[in-house]
């Protein structure tokens, strides 16, 4: 782990540069295809989540005059971790195969499926004190799934669960119509499981990391 303030201020305004491409490669810009759905699928609004944790350790970064470990409250961090994690496991093995594979190298997916996760796991583990986490927070990470299921029925349901001019569900794991009920809630509860496991797997690393510390 590294506590150089130098070192934290060029790694955290190289990441904080590239989300900003990448908040604006979301929106179709550099496809030339602007959609009006970005703001609904989860990569978009994890990456937005995250890359504003960023800019927050940034601006503490910048403010102090020491040689430190990065603080910024950790349990934001851990479910930004898992959160990016997710989005490019999810991504990567079970949706980039479907697609065409020129959409894989478009650079809003690179950007959001590949860097920013990788350097946003990388920053926990060079800046961050470890032992920070409770036993806990991988618990509660799946807040950020869950509550986004949540956020994408709503949205159905005010727009009537009309298919023929909204896009209702970005992943298919969550249509109801080729899934049914017990085939969603099948996929939500072996996400959610999934992603519960591999916060407390993180949740070790933690720990062993605090003991190669000491």
């Amino acid at each position: 782990m590294l506590k150089k303030r130098d070192a934290q201020i060029v790694f955290q305004s190289m990441y904080c540069a590239i989300g900003i491409i990448g908040i604006i490669a979301s929106t179709g810009f550099f496809e030339y295809d602007f959609t009006p759905n970005f703001p609904i699928y989860f990569t978009n609004l994890g990456n937005y989540f995250c890359i504003g944790v960023m800019f927050a350790a940034l601006v503490q970064t910048l403010k102090k005059k020491e040689d430190s470990y990065v603080t910024i409250n950790p349990f934001a961090k851990f479910i930004g971790v898992m959160s990016l994690l997710l989005t490019g496991i999810v991504y990567n093995v079970m949706l980039a195969p479907t697609y065409d594979p020129i959409e894989n190298f478009q650079p809003n997916s690179v950007i959001l499926h590949i860097i920013l996760p990788i350097m946003f796991v990388a920053d926990w583990f060079l800046f961050y004190e470890a032992k920070k986490l409770k036993w806990y927070y991988p618990l509660l990470t799946v807040i950020s799934p869950i509550g986004y299921v949540i956020f994408i029925y709503i949205r159905a349901a005010i727009l009537g669960f009309d298919t023929t001019n909204h896009l209702l569900y970005p992943y298919f794991f969550l249509d109801l119509d080729t899934q049914g009920v017990a085939g969603v809630a099948k996929w939500i509860a072996l996400l959610a499981l999934a992603f519960i496991i591999m916060s407390y797997i993180f949740f070790g690393i933690d720990r062993l990391r605090a003991k190669k510390e000491k």
